[in-house]
C-alpha cells in the first residue's frame, strides 16, 4: 500500500499539552507522540519549557510533569513504565495515549499525515509544534 504514497506511510500523532491549571485552561504544548501502523512505530518526544509553564502557573511541580512527560515516553517504548502496556503493540499504546484524560499532561486531537520516515517526522513535529 505504501507504493500508492510514494513511498510514504500514513502515519497518526498527538500533541502533548500541559494544562497546570484546569479550570483556567490555559496550556502549553511539550511534546508529539507519534504513530505509523505500516511500521509498528510509536514514539514520543517531548521538550518542557519550564519559564513558560511557571508563567502560567508559578506553583506547578515541574518535577512531576517531567515525571509524566517521561512516563509518556517510556509507554511508547515498551518500558517498565508501560506497566501492562508493555506487551501491546505500538497501535494499542498509541491508542491508549490519546485518550481523554484529566491530568495535567494532556493529548490533543489526533491529526495524520504521510511521511517516509516516521522517526524523522516525530522530531519535526516537536520543532515545528512545540520548541
Amino acid at each position: 500500500m505504501s507504493g500508492l504514497h510514494n513511498g510514504r506511510d500514513v502515519f497518526e500523532y498527538a500533541v502533548l499539552k500541559v494544562v497546570p491549571r484546569v479550570e483556567r485552561g490555559e496550556m502549553i504544548n511539550a511534546g508529539v507522540v507519534v504513530y505509523c501502523h505500516a511500521k509498528g512505530f510509536v514514539e514520543a518526544r517531548t521538550y518542557l519549557d519550564e519559564a513558560r509553564l511557571l508563567a502560567l502557573d508559578p506553583t506547578v511541580d515541574v518535577g512531576g510533569v517531567r515525571a509524566a512527560l517521561g512516563a509518556v515516553e517510556g509507554i511508547c517504548h515498551g518500558g517498565e513504565q508501560a506497566g501492562q502496556a508493555a506487551g501491546d503493540d505500538a497501535g494499542r499504546r498509541f491508542r491508549w495515549l490519546i485518550a481523554p484524560r484529566s491530568t495535567i499532561v494532556q493529548p490533543g486531537p489526533v491529526h495524520t499525515g504521510l511521511t517516509a520516515d516516521p522517526t524523522a517526522e516525530a522530531e519535526r513535529l516537536l520543532e515545528l509544534l512545540v520548541r
